[in-house]
């Protein structure tokens, strides 16, 4: 099975200070004990809501709102991350993902890469990276089987961009009622089994995983959230269609 393990952004995070040197190493050594146990699959870290869009598309029209943001309300429902020339790229990506899907918002920002962190110089062209996120509706939550002409229709676009080397990851996810999100305070935590309402916390950043369980999912945050020490990490299963 395979989940998404999304920690939630702190103040410290949204104002774009460096985590502790600390933090980098348990985070490092943590990730790569999954990578040796061949848990850890990918993961990427995001910057501040103040360099994110929100992103709504309505009846045919789009709608751009420049972070930051003190709340996204954000319930997630898949994500793409994207490699492109530009910002203005990316967003016409997210046209075209629209195009197909309908209706939708999503919440795209940059991704944080290794020389962010101090940990390897900057490249003289370091690539671009966005992580574009969707919120879930109605029919994702309730698990209403995708319709087979728009799955053929987002197939196609994820070939495309595929093909035009843009797209590196891309998934689904299954309702919150398979999720989890584990509470963090005062050095204790707590697990709240789905379903779940939206929750006003940016995500921070993300790990795939490749695990038995969702419990060993939930084992595996609580070791991260510690670590990162935020406030809030949320669990979410990834559907096998």
């Amino acid at each position: 099975m395979r989940f998404m393990v999304m920690h939630k952004m702190t103040e410290e995070m949204e104002k774009g200070l460096p985590p502790e040197p600390a933090i980098i190493e348990g985070v490092g050594k943590l990730i790569g004990e999954a990578a040796k146990e061949k848990v850890f699959v990918s993961g990427e870290g995001l910057k501040p809501s103040s360099q994110r869009v929100h992103i709504a598309y309505k009846n045919g029209k789009r709608t751009m709102t420049d972070g930051p943001f003190t709340e996204a309300k954000e319930l997630v429902a898949g994500f793409a991350l994207m490699r492109v020339r530009s910002k203005q790229e990316a967003i016409s990506w997210c046209d075209k993902f629209a195009a197909v899907l309908g209706d939708v918002e999503l919440i795209m920002g940059p991704v944080v890469e290794p020389w962010d962190l101090g940990m390897v110089p900057k490249p003289e062209n370091p690539p671009l990276r966005f992580l574009s996120m969707h919120k879930m509706d109605e029919r994702s939550e309730n698990e209403v089987p995708p319709d087979p002409q728009l799955m053929a229709k987002m197939g196609a676009l994820i070939d495309e961009m595929t093909k035009a080397g843009v797209l590196e990851a891309t998934n689904g996810l299954a309702s919150t009622k398979k999720g989890a999100r584990i509470r963090f305070k005062g050095g204790k935590h707590t697990v709240i089994d789905g379903p779940f309402a939206e929750s006003k916390e940016l995500v921070a950043g993300y790990a795939l995983l490749d695990l038995p369980s969702k419990a060993a999912a939930i084992e595996w945050a609580i070791r991260f959230g510690d670590i990162v020490k935020v406030n809030e990490v949320e669990v979410r299963q990834i559907p096998e269609w």
